[in-house]
């Protein structure tokens, strides 16, 4: 189980950050936009600004290495490779490993052959968490991962999801504004305001009865708040 003790960023004098959790298994991190979700992933990736400070205790038998023991899935797929290079040689395994993932997440194993402009998000998207898979990590950072996506390929990757979650048994952080969504695919929840913990527990005992005014309103907005198989 990883857990983090303290976990606390400034800007010179100015907090940004101050927050605590446990992870055992898949932890949902829910908020508006500027609640301090993505700025949690930079810190525990290493890739902070470095005008920011970071303060962070992590158990010590959790190791923590990007791109080693944690993979990282951004929103925009686009964004995590270059244009101009072939997926294989972005995929940093052997050939063998590289078919095996891509099989894996469903795609054909001509998909390496291609450049990143000849794919669709969707299979983008699939495409890095097949890298992901490929580093048989530890720890899974996912950040907004499907909020680019239609509802039939979002559903697609929830699924992927879910199934590899099972298969490689990494620990699971997902950071969404949806929080149906978070409900679904995470056993545990932690909702932030301004860099604040508002409340934490079981993602079900949390969203059936949340004990914060802040939560209360997230899920009583009709876009959170929808079911993500209507």
């Amino acid at each position: 189980m990883l857990e983090c003790r303290k976990l606390r960023i400034l800007n010179g004098t100015k907090e940004l950050l101050n927050i605590d959790f446990k992870l055992n298994g898949s932890l949902a991190l829910v908020g508006q936009s500027g609640s301090g979700k993505s700025l949690t992933l930079k810190a525990i990736l290493g890739l902070l600004p470095r005008n920011l400070t970071c303060e962070a205790d992590f158990n010590a038998d959790f190791h923590l290495e990007a791109g080693k023991t944690i993979a990282f899935v951004p929103q925009n797929p686009f964004t995590a490779l270059s244009p101009m290079t072939k997926i294989s040689k972005q995929f940093f395994a052997p050939e063998i490993k590289q078919k095996e993932c891509i099989n894996m997440v469903g795609l054909d194993e001509a998909v390496l052959k291609r450049f990143p402009s000849e794919l669709s998000g969707g299979q983008l998207q699939r495409v890095i968490i097949a890298m992901a898979a490929a580093q048989n990590p530890k720890l899974l950072l996912l950040d907004e991962p499907t909020t680019a996506l239609d509802f039939d390929i979002k559903e697609r990757i929830i699924v992927l999801l879910e199934e590899l979650h099972k298969k490689i048994g990494f620990e699971m952080i997902f950071v969404t504004h949806e929080l149906s969504l978070a409900n679904r695919i995470c056993l545990e929840c932690v909702v932030l305001k301004d860099g604040r913990v508002v409340e934490s527990g079981s993602s079900e005992q949390l969203f059936a009865a949340p004990s914060s005014e802040y939560t209360k309103t997230l899920l009583n907005t009709g876009f959170s708040n929808r079911s993500f198989r209507e």
